[in-house]
């Protein structure tokens, strides 16, 4: 993928939806900026710190009806006893 980007007056860039979308990062989100010989950059996502709410959701499976914490926390006391 490739993507120009444009210099403004206040020597700024403004990436591309297509160049976030491809870090995978929101607004919010900070990117690490690597210069590297030659005149080369690398960004990276920051991974150190992410939102919690971009979690939220992610085992949610269609058709699968949503487990309490109880009934999480007796399906691990079971497993840990060996019952079924």
């Amino acid at each position: 993928m490739a993507a120009e980007l444009s210099i403004t007056a206040k020597g700024q860039i403004t990436l591309k939806k297509s160049v976030l979308d491809h870090l995978g990062v929101s607004p919010g989100q900070k990117v690490d900026v690597r210069l590297l010989p030659n005149g080369r950059v690398e960004l990276r996502p920051t991974s150190s710190k992410r939102d919690l709410s971009s979690v939220f959701g992610i085992l949610k499976r269609e058709g699968q009806r949503t487990v309490s914490i109880e009934e999480m926390q007796d399906a691990i006391e079971a497993g840990a006893c060996g019952e079924p």
